[in-house]
């Protein structure tokens, strides 16, 4: 069997690695440049590879492809390949045909990372062999070639869904659906609805589908649509017989006849977007049979996620925020809903088709300076310049960071909530988070 690897990152060389492993005779090829580290352990796995181009003739007669989740399917080589009736799959589905382990998958457009940390955080600290994988880490197909879990946590976004077939997690979690990525989907909202909905699609009535009951796109689809798994819905308004709700002060939890209570003032996340959040994870912890006390403990001491409304430093009593992983305008809504003092928002990057006016409202109550910092300030021009006061045009981080200064005062708050993808002055939105932070310790 011919496995031919499209991309040579994290998920692409864990894919080889495994294949390797199970017998597969393994190609891999990467349009870019391969980073050096993985060169050698391809290198040292005797694994073929080539990078810069595509070589149709090593490609074109493959068994079956893993194509990494960051290639578009546009792209000519994959054109091909579906028009010889190739499978074209993601590493989710490779990996889990070679793994027991059960897996808790977890979507959605925000949250999903805080949610798939602290499900982790909740399961190991409860006892379970317990890995992470998915968009965090080491990629799960090396892990299943490497190690022995008893149960993965995994992080999938739209595109690893795109590639599945007959991958199905036991326990799935749509934390939250709002429009992203559409530059993926040909524009159409619907498209990537469905690309979410694809983690339930091979449920079967032995399986668990957390959901937010708060959330229209999510509970449209589920009245219009069948998933055979068993629904656990959270909400902040409305209590159900099975799943979360917060009661005034108090996360009430009710999973297959087990109630599970505990103040949120004890929890270590804030905002209400976070309590979802935790719903979501505790969901999880009860049907694994944690203890209740280790859920609490662990609840009450999670250290939260970097990049995702990370305090900073305070500097002259103003609060530096930096929420980096604000990747579009609905995560950027959850962080400017929770800033309590007045603040100056450093906006702008990639625009994967925003629609700012959702943020209109926030912005009026909340926020005093914009601070635009992207290559195309255009529409966040248009969307906020008659609103706020002060609109200021950057292209380095270190400038952003000094003009926020220079706009602030005492009890305010300088937030990095970009609403939009990092790609036009930084290699990822990890990057951007970073050179913020070290732009605000320099000050």
């Amino acid at each position: 069997m011919r496995l031919v690897v499209l991309g040579g990152g994290e998920s692409g060389v864990g894919t080889a690695i495994l294949g390797k492993k199970k017998g597969y005779d393994v190609f891999l090829s990467d349009f870019g440049k391969i980073k050096e580290n993985y060169k050698e352990v391809l290198l040292i796995n005797e694994i073929d590879w080539e990078d810069e181009k595509h070589t149709e003739e090593l490609i074109l007669n493959a068994d079956v492809v893993m194509k990494s989740p960051g290639i578009p399917d546009k792209v000519a080589i994959v054109k091909k390949l579906k028009d010889k009736q190739i499978p074209v799959i993601s590493e989710i589905e490779f990996a889990a045909q070679f793994t027991e382990a059960i897996t808790i998958g977890i979507t959605g457009s925000n949250g999903k990372t805080t949610t798939t940390m602290l499900t982790y955080h909740l399961l190991k600290s409860g006892g379970l062999n317990v890995g992470l994988a998915g968009n965090i880490g080491k990629s799960f197909a090396w892990q299943v070639a490497d190690e022995d879990f008893d149960v993965y946590v995994l992080e999938l976004s739209s595109f690893q869904l795109d590639g599945i077939i007959n991958y199905k997690p036991h326990i799935a979690i749509l934390t939250n659906i709002s429009p992203d990525h559409l530059d993926r989907y040909e524009y159409k909202y619907e498209n990537y609805i469905a690309s979410k909905f694809r983690i339930t699609m091979n449920q079967t009535e032995d399986d668990y589908f957390i959901y937010d009951a708060d959330d229209e796109t999510t509970t449209n689809w589920l009245k219009n649509n069948k998933t055979k798994a068993q629904l656990i819905p959270f909400s902040l308004k409305q209590k159900h017989q099975m799943g979360g709700f917060i009661n005034n002060d108090t996360m009430e939890m009710y999973i297959n006849e087990e109630e599970f209570t505990m103040e949120t003032k004890t929890m270590a996340l804030e905002g209400k977007h976070n309590m979802k959040n935790a719903m979501a994870a505790t969901s999880v912890a009860q049907l694994m049979r944690i203890r209740k006390q280790t859920i609490r403990e662990s609840l009450s001491n999670f250290q939260g996620v970097e990049h995702r409304l990370e305090r900073v430093l305070k500097i002259q009593n103003v609060q530096y925020i930096n929420d980096s992983k604000a990747t579009n305008v609905n995560a950027t809504f959850f962080a400017l809903d929770s800033m309590s003092t007045p603040t100056v928002w450093i906006v702008g990057g990639v625009d994967k088709g925003n629609d700012y006016s959702e943020l209109m409202s926030l912005v009026r109550e909340k926020v005093k300076a914009i601070i635009c910092l992207g290559v195309d300030n255009k529409k966040i021009i248009d969307a906020f310049g008659n609103v706020v006061d002060v609109m200021v045009e950057v292209t380095t981080m270190s400038d952003a960071v000094r003009t926020a200064q220079h706009l602030t005062e005492k009890g305010d708050t300088v937030l990095l909530s970009p609403a939009c993808a990092s790609f036009d002055l930084f290699e990822n939105y990890e990057d951007r988070g970073r050179q913020f932070k070290q732009a605000v310790r320099n000050l």
